[in-house]
């Protein structure tokens, strides 16, 4: 049987369990936060107090911040691409007329994803420190430029990426907003902490696919991680451009803000695959085929690899001057 075959086999047997994972992993729309709980509302007579409120607050934080926050936001802004890419997926049927368990996850998540750049977009217009225009030439560039997570259409791959990319912005997430509370905006603060909460759900529930696949094809799914960590999991708005730019000269420049502040760095990177080898059980995985065990072996060797890698990185420590920010004296 070919390598599709099977992997098509086994979305189709954990299929009705997608059902439970929702249940668990997923929150129903009608109990969930939305973006208008944490903005003001535009029919009250508060509403011009509220948003002077946001626009004095964001005056407290620095330039790489608003960088990190306007990436952050027009990532989350491109959920056309992802859910447009996860459809295409082997054994994520859309289209044969049944309800697909698969497919039903798919719409559910990115349903949720998307009050994210929702809630972070419209901050963004209120605070009155960032140049729309070009933070929604981005967004537009980034949907219509597409990407490729080096995945195709194999499930294995999409869900291993899907599960480190999670736990990554629930990093990210949860550290803009450690950083915006400790400048007293405490708004800011508790909407980066809910997205990163959502996050970690999300991370949790791909990381269980993954578990749930290693135990139906312990051979493909460990050879589909260690080929998505030799290729590098590249993070969703790696085609990051500015206007006037080529595709992705703007990714390098946002990450190096990113890892000047602490918000995702390289010993992030490091620390997520350990988590992943530890939770996924890697070093104790047998009854595989020589191909797999050398993909174990690989797994388990490279976080001490990359360790010794990243002692001898340099970033960028040079501010650049984005479109999407002026500088007005932000330090």
């Amino acid at each position: 049987m070919s390598l599709k075959n099977i992997r098509l086999e086994v979305m189709q047997a954990i299929e009705p369990k997608v059902k439970g994972f929702m249940d668990s992993y997923l929150v129903p729309i009608e109990e969930i936060w939305q973006p208008s709980d944490f903005l003001p509302d535009s029919q009250s007579d508060n509403f011009f107090n509220e948003t002077e409120q946001i626009r004095e607050e964001a005056k407290e934080l620095g330039y790489d911040f608003w960088v990190t926050l306007v990436a952050d936001t027009i990532t989350e802004e491109a959920l056309p691409t992802y859910e447009s890419w996860l459809m295409d997926v082997e054994g994520i049927d859309q289209h044969s007329g049944k309800e697909n368990g698969w497919s039903k996850w798919v719409r559910a998540w990115t349903a949720e994803e998307n009050r994210h750049g929702d809630v972070l977009n419209k901050y963004l217009y209120l605070s009155g420190r960032v140049n729309m225009r070009e933070v929604e030439i981005t967004t537009q560039h980034l949907i219509s430029d597409g990407f490729d997570i080096g995945t195709d259409r194999d499930p294995y791959k999409n869900f291993v990426y899907t599960t480190f990319q999670e736990l990554a912005t629930n990093i990210s997430h949860k550290r803009v907003g450690k950083m915006a509370k400790q400048k007293g905006n405490v708004l800011l603060g508790k909407m980066c902490t809910i997205i990163a909460g959502d996050e970690m759900r999300h991370h949790l529930a791909y990381r269980e696919f993954v578990k749930t696949i290693l135990g139906q094809d312990p051979n493909g799914m460990v050879q589909a991680f260690a080929d998505m960590m030799k290729k590098k999991i590249v993070m969703p708005a790696h085609f990051l451009r500015e206007s006037g730019d080529s595709i992705g000269t703007a990714f390098e420049l946002f990450s190096n803000c990113a890892q000047r502040l602490g918000v995702y760095t390289a010993q992030d990177y490091i620390e997520i695959l350990k988590k992943l080898n530890d939770y996924w059980e890697i070093g104790n995985v047998r009854g595989l085929s020589e191909q797999a065990e050398k993909a174990r072996d690989y797994l388990m060797k490279l976080p001490e690899r990359l360790q010794r890698i990243s002692e001898r990185m340099q970033f960028g420590q040079d501010q650049y001057k984005f479109k999407w920010v002026e500088a007005n004296g932000m330090i």
